[in-house]
């Protein structure tokens, strides 16, 4: 047998469920703000440390693409093959014929 609860998202209307406990003890609001606020304070300073980690391995990838463009390379087209090696073979072949199709549509080939 269910029992009759208000329900918030029907708009004052009660609905079966389960029975709120108005007589449950209260919480102490003061220890699950200082725990909510620990975990929020923890979640921030973990991305904190990863948008520093981010930063930097982004620094290291500028200062190869660097190097190679001082060693006479296209950074551009070491980028496109980058992107291009992420993409599995398939995937890839899909995308090289429907640029194709593309360029033929419009006379670029």
């Amino acid at each position: 047998m269910s029992e009759d609860v208000y329900d918030p998202y029907a708009a004052g209307r009660i609905r079966a469920g389960k029975t709120l406990k108005p007589d449950a003890p209260p919480a102490d609001d003061g220890a699950v703000e200082r725990i909510a606020s620990q975990q929020l304070r923890s979640i921030v300073e973990r991305i904190e440390r990863l948008e520093e980690e981010k930063k930097g391995i982004a620094d290291d990838i500028k200062g190869v693409y660097g190097e190679a463009k001082a060693n006479g390379y296209d950074t551009k087209a070491l980028r496109k093959i980058v992107a291009l090696r992420k993409k599995d073979a398939g995937e890839r072949e899909e995308e090289e014929s429907i640029l194709e199709l593309y360029k033929n549509a419009l006379g670029m080939v």
